[in-house]
């Protein structure tokens, strides 16, 4: 079985010597596109072995995942375990609010709850997304046996201490990020990519608050 980066890799997933926007606005110069990913259901599916494999020996008892394209990660983690273990693991996910949280809905807080929960996502940047899936299984009463994401791009910056629980990786791939106001690639003017990422909304945001900035300057 083929190893995480060589899948993202084979589908083309993995772009390099840019300028991204990460979701929670910090830069970086490479950028995994997930989208790649899920085109293709024999990798997605292997790459939820690879989750499952991981796991296997940990009883786990259901699958959680952050929606859009957390969910089919979660749904094939579901499935290899449920396969080795010759039980029935659930798949349930999290869906965004518009405050930006990360919460059940569709009763799945009842699912989860006195259940020895795994928590995969596709990779992180700092890690506050999945710390507020974290917290929504916990206040449903799910036992967290760890969190595991396909690609760790900063290994420093997300563990198990930053995390707060156990935390894992399928593999790593180092790509350091920036706050805005830190990047490198802003200092030298490299252009923001807005096919990819978050880009687009930065430099939408960057427009809004130039405007703002100009609407209370005193007139002379």
């Amino acid at each position: 079985m083929k190893d995480i980066v060589t899948i993202l890799k084979d589908v083309g997933a993995i772009i390099t010597d840019s300028h991204f926007v990460g979701t929670q606005g910090r830069h970086m110069p490479a950028y995994i596109n997930k989208d790649a990913l899920l085109l293709h259901t024999k990798y997605v599916s292997e790459v939820g072995k690879l989750f499952a494999e991981k796991f296997k020996n940990k009883n786990i008892e259901v699958v959680v995942a952050p929606a859009v394209a957390g969910i089919p990660f979660s749904q094939w983690t579901a499935h290899h375990l449920s396969k080795i273990s010759r039980r029935e693991v659930l798949s349930a996910f999290t869906e965004k609010t518009p405050e930006n949280d990360q919460i059940f809905k569709r009763d799945y807080d009842a699912v989860v709850k006195n259940k020895r929960v795994l928590i995969v996502e596709d990779t992180t940047t700092a890690g506050s997304s999945v710390k507020k899936i974290i917290k929504t299984v916990k206040n449903a009463g799910g036992k967290i046996v760890g969190v595991c994401v396909m690609v760790n791009r900063d290994p420093k910056l997300v563990n198990t201490k930053s995390i707060g629980v156990p935390f894992s990786s399928l593999g790593v791939l180092k790509i350091l990020s920036y706050e805005a106001k830190d990047c490198p690639l802003c200092k030298d003017r490299v252009p923001v990519n807005t096919k990819f990422g978050h880009g687009k909304k930065f430099l939408e945001e960057q427009k809004s608050k130039s405007n703002d900035h100009r609407q209370i300057q005193p007139k002379s």
